[in-house]
């Protein structure tokens, strides 16, 4: 689950870190008077939308300008202008994809004079099992291009879990992005707050880019990325309030509802699987193939004929998808019940593409009989390979 860079600002201020003082505004009156309570002499109007790179970004619409998702402002009435020509206007960049995402809310900060901008994320390490933190003295908008460039000047510095961050993690990132004296000291202090604040809020992904070195000399948090865990959702109740629908795509949270783990992808076959594992491995046969599979999605073990039927519907809402593989290996998930949510899916929304049926395991001959007795037109396939094939022939042609 992603959240905004504002409420994320807000939970850094929970933790003590260093930020600058700014509002929320989802009008540009709001914006106006978010300008004058900060009181400049410089403002920062920043679109909020989960994606990265705004700055780089451009809008759609004429109305809006080329000057990007987050503009300086020098004089006041600049902050209205600036939120009149963005709000309600698409912007695109290199994480949203050619479609964009219209802008429905901005952050008004105070300016802050840059002496250096650098790198500083965290995430779940899969490999150590614990937090790691990812440190450039290279910050900025060009950060993904020091990391294909200049790889060497990225570094990953892991945190043990059972002590946390410790001094000497903050002073290994505070060497990696040169800072001595006074500020390897806040650098120290910023990164076990981060590692505090990380843990505690349950986050997968927490990215500032930059993080600053003032004129003052003084480090601040000028970016918040965080994405959170949502496996801990029961812990959060607060996170419904930080949830912005308009961000997501319609048909995940349709899948939420059920409990269906599902992510949009681009291509053109859709896929109901059992298992991400099982879910994965399709995907990639669908490629090998020759196309591109359209979504994830993994049904789950237990699965009830309403959830299939669930599932098989917001495939079919998708105007992308022009052929579906449903691949089921019953083990707790019987294929009967499969195919009984299958046939009463294409009753109830009906069938425009090919579909292909792969089943195997518990029950297996009594879900094919459901199927091939339901006198729909359905393709079938003994394995996965046959089923690959069928599938990507029958959209091709």
């Amino acid at each position: 689950m992603n959240i905004h860079e504002y409420q994320g600002k807000a939970i850094y201020k929970k933790y003590g870190l260093p930020v600058s003082a700014g509002y929320p505004a989802f009008t540009a009156q709001e914006a106006i008077e978010a300008a004058a309570k900060l009181g400049g002499p410089l403002w920062v109007v920043k679109s909020q939308i989960h994606a990265g790179g705004r700055g780089k970004g451009k809008f759609k619409e004429a109305k809006a300008g080329e000057k990007g998702g987050v503009r300086l402002a020098f004089k006041a009435e600049d902050v209205g202008v600036f939120a009149e020509q963005m709000l309600g206007s698409t912007l695109v960049t290199e994480q949203t994809g050619p479609a964009g995402r219209v802008v429905k809310r901005l952050y008004i900060e105070d300016g802050s004079d840059i002496e250096r901008e650098l790198y500083l994320s965290a995430l779940v390490d899969r490999e150590t099992g614990g937090v790691s933190f990812i440190a450039s003295p290279d910050g900025g908008m060009d950060i993904e291009k020091v990391a294909h460039d200049t790889p060497e000047r990225v570094h990953t510095i892991a945190t043990d879990p059972k002590i946390g961050a410790t001094d000497a993690d903050g002073k290994r990132i505070a060497a990696v992005l040169g800072l001595a004296g006074h500020l390897e000291a806040e650098c120290v202090d910023v990164v076990k707050k981060l590692y505090e604040m990380f843990t505690k809020e349950d986050m997968s992904l927490l990215e500032i880019n930059p993080l600053i070195v003032t004129k003052e000399n003084h480090l601040k948090l000028l970016d918040a990325k965080i994405s959170f865990d949502t496996n801990a959702g029961y812990r959060h109740p607060e996170w419904t309030e930080l949830r912005d629908l308009g961000e997501e795509d319609e048909k995940e949270i349709e899948a939420s509802k059920y409990d269906l783990a599902y992510i949009a992808l681009d291509g053109d076959i859709g896929c109901m699987v059992n298992g991400a594992g099982l879910a994965m491995a399709t995907m990639d046969i669908i490629k090998l193939f020759g196309a591109e599979p359209a979504n994830f999605l993994d049904v789950g073990g237990g699965a009830s004929k309403e959830k299939v039927t669930a599932a098989f519907k917001i495939i079919t809402a998708d105007p992308k998808v022009k052929g579906i593989l449903v691949n089921i290996f019953g083990g707790i998930m019987k294929c009967d019940v499969i195919a009984e949510g299958v046939i009463a899916a294409v009753k109830e929304v009906g069938l425009q593409v090919p579909l292909v049926v792969r089943l195997e395991g518990t029950n297996v001959d009594l879900g094919k009989k459901i199927i091939n007795e339901s006198g729909l037109n359905v393709i079938s396939a003994d394995d996965l390979e046959d089923a690959a094939r069928k599938i990507v022939k029958a959209v091709k042609g």
